[in-house]
């Protein structure tokens, strides 16, 4: 079994929340690599608390396995955080089911992982992710990148897996910037999904194996 790595950064030295104050755990998940990120509200000010990775390439190929890591971490991290809710970008309809199953496997797992301590869990459709964010759909990880920085006045270190970190730290600010409307993620496509789900998986190499 792999060692897993993760990609970490610290804005605040405590987690201490007030009533007035609410923190999100926002998690983009893959089999590959799922990115997660803190984000805490208080009023209209955003603050980055934490964002990571769960770095799942060097483990064995088995499903099963990489689907315990990712229970397990993000056990760690809502038992670490306690965060008060937990927004999650949900699977990309398409095509590919065997891709799709994965993803939805992924993220069934940490929704588990927050449901088990009685945390709200909520979903967004990626689309949804990027609109909230940079105004464009069809934003490049790069510009969701970029503007989460302007938008939480914190500058990333960058490397290859910032991106997929900030990934998950987008569904946060997402969901409080959203104020609790979440996408159906539930929609069937119109014509043309599929090529929309080609273009998914071009985009997001590192969330699927």
């Amino acid at each position: 079994m792999g060692k897993l790595i993760l990609l970490v950064k610290m804005r605040n030295s405590t987690t201490q929340k007030v009533t007035s104050e609410r923190l999100v755990l926002g998690i983009d998940p893959g089999t590959n690599i799922t990115g997660y990120g803190l984000v805490q509200a208080s009023g209209s000010n955003l603050t980055l608390v934490h964002y990571g990775i769960i770095d799942l390439r060097k483990l064995s190929d088995d499903h099963a396995v990489k689907l315990k890591r990712i229970f397990e971490r993000v056990s760690g991290l809502v038992a670490e955080f306690m965060p008060d809710e937990v927004a999650l970008e949900a699977p990309f309809f398409g095509k590919n089911v065997q891709s799709m199953l994965k993803l939805g496997r992924a993220q069934g797992v940490a929704m588990a992982a927050a449901l088990e301590r009685d945390i709200p869990v909520v979903e967004y459709a990626p689309k949804k992710v990027k609109i909230a964010i940079t105004g464009n759909g069809n934003a490049s990880k790069e510009q969701v990148n970029a503007m989460l920085q302007h938008i939480l006045k914190f500058q990333f270190d960058h490397n290859d897996l910032t991106l997929d970190a900030s990934d998950g730290l987008a569904v946060a600010v997402c969901h409080l910037l959203q104020k609790h409307t979440p996408a159906k993620s539930t929609t069937r496509k119109k014509k043309g999904a599929s090529s929309s789900w080609a273009s998914f998986i071009k985009d997001n190499p590192d969330r699927l194996k």
